[in-house]
């Protein structure tokens, strides 16, 4: 029987700040292989910021709760600021029934509020109807 290595989870790069999501399915294995890429990529490339979005997660556990507190401290101490966005009402709640708080970890009801705490600016759009690139 062979094992099919899994596809790891997507980090993206907007200037210097990673953005990236976690996914409904995040086993043990693939949490601590996304937090050991992910600090990799924040020392290589020098990100200041780091996005997450788990709005796509619909569950938590406790594992999962402790990687993403962990993933900032590290984060912290590499120069990246880690913001968390997109949390699930139902995700909260079992935050808080369990006891669990993410110390540390700064939220953001979503990943446009995220990356505007991030300081990265979407550029403006031209106004409706207008023509790019012609000079007048």
């Amino acid at each position: 029987m062979t094992v099919q290595p899994q596809p790891g989870v997507p980090i993206l790069r907007l200037g210097d700040v990673l953005v990236t999501g976690l996914l409904n399915e995040l086993d043990d294995r693939t949490a601590v292989a996304f937090t050991e890429e992910l600090t990799e990529r924040i020392s290589a490339e020098g990100a200041r910021g780091v996005l997450i979005d788990i709005s796509r997660l619909e569950i938590i556990d406790s594992f999962v709760a402790r990687t993403l507190m962990e993933l900032t401290t590290v984060a912290r101490l590499l120069g990246a600021r880690v913001i968390v966005a997109g949390m699930r009402p139902p995700v909260a709640i079992t935050l808080v029934e369990l006891g669990i708080e993410l110390v540390g970890v700064e939220t953001a009801l979503n990943p446009e509020q995220g990356l505007a705490a991030l300081g990265w600016r979407q550029a403006p759009q031209p106004p409706e109807g207008a023509r790019r690139g012609t000079a007048r």
